[in-house]
This record gives C-alpha cells, sequence and structure tokens, in this order.
C-alpha cells in the first residue's frame, strides 16, 4: 500500500504538469534563482500537503488561491494547513491568481519583501 508521502509525491507531479495559468506566470518570475539568487521549487508534497511554490532554503511556501479559496470550508482547511505548516516552521505567502496575472512585478516585490525579512544579512 502506498504511503502518505509517495501520494503526495505522485500528486505534485501530477500538478506540476496540469499548472494553471497564474502559476506558469509566477514561475516564470521564481524559476532558475531569478529572485535574489533563491531556488524555488514548484508543487512541492510537503508532510501530506502540497504548496504551489516553496523555497526550501528559507522555508518560504507561497500560495496562488483561485475562487475555491473563497468558500466556507476551503478557507477552513487553507487555515488548518497553514497553521500546521507554521509549526513545521514555514513561513507561508498567499496571494491572488489574478495578481500573479496581472501584477506579476508586484507580486515578485512582495515576495523579494519577505525574502529580506527571513534573510536580513542580504541588505548587506
Amino acid at each position: 500500500m502506498e504511503d502518505r508521502e509517495e501520494r503526495g509525491r505522485r500528486r505534485a507531479r501530477e500538478l506540476r504538469r496540469e499548472q494553471t495559468p497564474a502559476e506558469d506566470a509566477l514561475w516564470a518570475r521564481l524559476r532558475d534563482r531569478q529572485v535574489l539568487g533563491f531556488k524555488f521549487r514548484r508543487q512541492v508534497a510537503i508532510q501530506g500537503y502540497i504548496a504551489d511554490f516553496c523555497c526550501p532554503e528559507l522555508k518560504l511556501i507561497i500560495e496562488l488561491d483561485g475562487a475555491v479559496h473563497l468558500e466556507e470550508a476551503q478557507v477552513a482547511h487553507d487555515q488548518n494547513r497553514d497553521a500546521y505548516l507554521k509549526t513545521l516552521g514555514y513561513t507561508i505567502l498567499r496571494f491572488p491568481n489574478e495578481m500573479a496575472l496581472l501584477s506579476g512585478r508586484t507580486l515578485v516585490e512582495d515576495i523579494t519583501r519577505t525574502l529580506y525579512h527571513l534573510r536580513p544579512s542580504l541588505r548587506g
């Protein structure tokens, strides 16, 4: 029988093949160490959850949320998930899909500010 971690890895691979337009747009800005030289991964399985994007070095998770994340049950799920991931030391940033599609530069600026906050030595 397949364990929880293996199911998560398999599902993450599927999600990488089926990225949304918003995820494609953000990935184009995060990939290849474009943001302050940090490595980001996409659709990362973490303890049974899948993060849209993750910078493992700084334990930063970035989530892009569509309309489903406004539904009451999904809001509760997201809050529980985020609380659990925070206990593992992760910082979670959430942005609406529209921001990745329409304001990509602003979104990356927000991510960059968080990276500076997580690693103050970057300021020089």
